[in-house]
């Protein structure tokens, strides 16, 4: 089932409260898409908010560099019908702009995760087939989307939208979206 309702949009700064209420419906658990690392700690608060929403405009103005080892990226949020109403965000999604070694290994261009309140309804799906829309915006085709050799849901839904497996590295499977040839080598500094 895809969810036809799903679509991305920028990081909205009047919706703290459904920032902070994703932030909680994740408990703790990787936010992948989301800009934060998997050892970081996310502060819930207005302040770290705000520091969250300056952080992601900076990777996506292409007139500012990212820091060392990074790459420009393209943050959305993942939200449904109900987002103008007051409705929740539903997760994360980042698009980004190269690969260093580190992404062409086990990141990829696109990272994304769906609350866990939310997920199983397709919305992974729909999200994903939208990112890959920014992926070719932005320059970054063939687009490259992975994801850890466990996690089966999302194995499935990188599969569902048309990925094309091109080996594990690193406990990573890797996936290509668009034609070859493919990239072996990063496509930005490391």
């Amino acid at each position: 089932m895809i969810h036809e309702n799903v679509r991305l949009v920028e990081p909205d700064a009047s919706r703290f409260e459904a920032w902070r209420d994703c932030l909680l419906d994740f408990g703790g658990g990787a936010l992948d898409g989301s800009g934060y690392q998997r050892s970081e700690v996310p502060e819930s608060t207005r302040a770290g908010f705000e520091e969250y929403l300056g952080n992601r405009r900076r990777y996506e103005d292409l007139d500012v560099a990212p820091p060392a080892g990074h790459v420009h990226c393209t943050y959305r949020w993942i939200v449904d019908d109900t987002w103008q109403d007051g409705g929740p965000l539903l997760g994360f999604l980042a698009c980004r702009h190269a690969l260093t070694q580190l992404l062409l290994d086990q990141s990829g261009h696109i990272g994304y995760s769906v609350r866990p309140s939310a997920r199983r309804r397709g919305i992974a799906t729909a999200a994903l087939g939208q990112g890959l829309l920014i992926a070719g915006e932005v320059g970054a085709a063939p687009t490259l989307v992975c994801c850890r050799e466990e996690n089966n849901a999302s194995r499935r839904t990188i599969e569902r939208v048309g990925g094309r497996y091109d080996g594990s590295r690193n406990g990573f499977r890797r996936y290509w979206f668009g034609a070859p040839p493919w990239p072996v080598q990063p496509t930005a500094g490391s």
